[in-house]
């Protein structure tokens, strides 16, 4: 892995967009919280400082050591980092008379500045802060005006110190990507070489010296992340890799047979295990969703724990775990952003599971994991595949689980994306789904009154899973599926369409 550039968390929400955004323009970067710095720095050409819901004036405010960064590193301070550098070297930060939020335009430009190649007045910007820089810091030169803020942007003479007010990493900011190839390859030096291809030469070799001669055990799911990992450690050790599909009870209709006929002529070793029973026994009389989650990734572990015996001298499970898993789950890296939900595959294994975790993919949002995907050569198709949560149709079945309940939304799941491959809709669909909801509505069907089931149907559009905005479906397509869903699916007499985006709503109701 190519550490070329280093982003310290503040606990923004915006700090993976820096992330995203950076690796757009193919250079690896990596998030750390601000207080856990790297002990050996020499491998980051550049670091970049994120925003923070935090005030500099606060006593509990984020106070990281950068000693050994300002003045000796390309360094690009963002929102809370730019008011950093002026709060603590000789400026002055204090509350702005009123809150400075949404998009801006920038009204001056210092002519001749390369961090500013390219971007002219009148560009947009999107502003989310509270307080302002009212003097910048010793040293400092003003780079760039809006009509509210006078301090937009500034730099430290002598050194190659930057820093916005702004944010360059969210859509609104129109030049935001110029911004940030300004700072980092032009100003910083750095490499533009972190492609799908360097990746997997890099993962491969770095699979190869860390698992050895090894054996790997690995939990497909017929999802792009796991195929893309698998596919990912064959091309390392080989027939040392053992892949286990598991069948949770909780899979789309038909899933189990299909997956593993999906994976026949892929050159991999695959066991397909049923431990249905097993996960529905667990999950019995639960509703609560963390619950939920937490008790499917406790089956999981001890059904691997169980496989595991029978592959002789097993050392490694191997996990499809990405990035926005990581994010989600325990805040970025650690830092104090906030905890969204659990995942059923972060957070490592009980102690009496002696294997050791690998996680190839790690690093990587899901749709570099498409990129790396194709670089390997993987059936287009597969890699087109809609996303399909971990704990399975269990965080879409809202209240307790039922395999009358599984049953049920397997057959109005089948119908809504069968139809959307029918009506040429499910590659304009990032991921789409069902949500069996715990209440019951009166309807009529043939003169008689029914009192049944009421399903959600969700479809977003999405690059990573982090943002996600619904998806207008033709009301000809929403009312076929409905009729289609009511008719054939003895349960349900009610059919209604998710219109919220994440955020403030998550893609997934649990």
């Amino acid at each position: 892995m190519q550490n070329n550039v280093l982003i310290l968390d503040f606990g923004s929400q915006y700090t993976q967009l820096i992330a995203r955004r950076v690796r757009e323009l193919n250079i690896f970067c990596e998030i750390k919280p601000f207080n856990h710095l790297p002990e050996d720095l020499s491998a980051y050409k550049a670091v970049i400082l994120s925003g923070s819901p935090f005030s500099v004036r606060a006593e509990d405010a984020p106070h990281p050591d950068l000693s050994q960064i300002k003045g000796k590193k390309p360094l690009l301070a963002v929102c809370y980092g730019a008011q950093y550098l002026a709060h603590f070297n000789g400026g002055n930060v204090a509350p702005s008379n009123t809150r400075e939020y949404g998009r801006a335009k920038l009204s001056f430009v210092e002519d001749d500045e390369p961090f500013f190649n390219g971007i002219s007045v009148g560009s947009q910007v999107w502003m989310s802060h509270s307080d302002t820089i009212k003097s910048l810091p010793t040293g400092a030169k003003k780079l760039a005006s809006t009509h509210d803020v006078e301090n937009a942007a500034y730099r430290i003479e002598g050194e190659e110190t930057y820093a916005i007010q702004f944010h360059p990493e969210v859509y609104h900011s129109t030049d935001g990507k110029q911004l940030l190839e300004n700072f980092l390859v032009t100003i910083a030096g750095v490499a533009q070489t972190w492609t799908p291809d360097s990746f997997v030469e890099t993962t491969v070799a770095e699979l190869k010296e860390k698992i050895g001669g090894e054996k790997v055990i690995l939990g497909l799911s017929g999802g792009v992340d796991s195929t893309v990992a698998a596919v990912l450690l064959h091309k390392a050790i080989g027939k040392n890799l053992h892949c286990i599909f598991v069948n949770n009870g909780l899979l789309r209709k038909n899933e189990f047979q299909g997956v593993l006929d999906q994976y026949e002529g892929m050159g991999l070793n695959v066991k397909g295990v049923d431990a249905s029973a097993r996960f529905l026994e667990n999950l019995a009389g639960e509703s609560d969703p963390e619950k939920k989650r937490k008790a499917i990734g406790r089956v999981f572990v001890e059904v691997f724990d169980d496989e595991s015996h029978l592959v002789e001298d097993a050392q490694w499970l191997a996990q499809g775990t990405i990035y926005p898993d990581v994010i989600e789950s325990v805040s970025a890296t650690g830092g104090p952003s906030a905890t969204i939900k659990s995942h059923h595959n972060v957070g490592g294994l009980p102690d009496y599971m002696k294997l050791k975790v690998v996680e190839p993919l790690r690093m990587l949002f899901k749709d570099e994991v498409r990129r790396v995907g194709a670089s390997l050569g993987i059936d287009p198709e597969l890699l087109g595949r809609h996303p399909f949560p971990g704990p399975g149709l269990a965080i879409r079945i809202l209240g307790d689980i039922t395999a009358e309940k599984v049953a049920i939304l397997q057959e109005v799941d089948a119908i809504f994306i069968n139809g959307l491959k029918e009506w040429g809709l499910y590659d304009k669909v990032w991921q789409a789904g069902a949500m069996l909801l715990p209440v019951n509505s009166v309807g009529v069907m043939g003169d008689e009154r029914t009192y049944e089931k009421c399903v959600a149907l969700r479809a977003v559009e999405s690059t990573d899973g982090m943002t996600a905005d619904w998806v207008n479906l033709p009301y000809e397509f929403l009312q076929k599926t409905s009729n289609d869903i009511i008719n054939k699916v003895r349960g349900v007499n009610r059919v209604v369409y998710d219109i919220s985006s994440k955020p403030p709503a998550t893609i997934e109701w649990e």
